[in-house]
């Protein structure tokens, strides 16, 4: 079994369902195929993150997984300068609690993006679109990034805001 960063994309849409959904409904929200979604919830459940047959997610197995691995199995590498979506620490929650007033920001390359910053490839390429759409799935993934990135006073301060959104699943 390899991971893919959509299973991680797909984990972050699953820790905000409140019950098993048709995989078409939940896959046209993420922006990829049903099969896509479908072979992404095995591999979280060989992983031993959720229970494939429930879709519910294996809490401390998931944090662990997401505070201990992620920066290292799918590290947020900078990228040049462009227009897009705040990600990581420039995105809500953590840029109410970050001051970024001298940095270049990360953001997702977007088209309808009104920001500029160094790019961050994000877990999916449908990622900022779904996000647009889903500000709690954007929160999320910002979170994640903020966890891929690596910095330690961003990370710790994601951790948090993740433990929050996980214990009121």
């Amino acid at each position: 079994m390899v991971a893919r960063s959509l299973d991680v994309y797909a984990l972050a849409k699953l820790l905000l369902e409140e019950g098993r959904r048709p995989y078409a409904v939940v896959a046209l929200e993420l922006g990829m195929s049903a099969s896509e979604l479908h072979a992404a919830v095995q591999r979280l459940g060989i992983a031993g993150l959720i229970d494939p047959a429930s879709w519910r997610v294996r809490k401390v197995q998931a944090q662990d997984f997401l505070f201990h691995g992620l920066r290292y199995i799918f590290p947020a590498a900078r990228g040049t300068v462009t227009r897009g979506l705040p990600t990581s620490f420039a995105a809500h929650p953590l840029a109410d609690q970050i001051s970024s007033h001298s940095e270049i920001i990360p953001v997702w390359p977007h088209a309808a993006g009104e920001h500029q910053g160094y790019a961050i490839e994000p877990l999916h390429p449908s990622a900022p679109k779904a996000s647009v759409r889903d500000s709690r799935l954007y929160e999320l993934l910002a979170l994640f990034d903020a966890l891929r990135e690596g910095r330690p006073r961003e990370s710790r301060l994601a951790q948090n805001e993740i433990k929050k959104r996980i214990r009121s699943v």
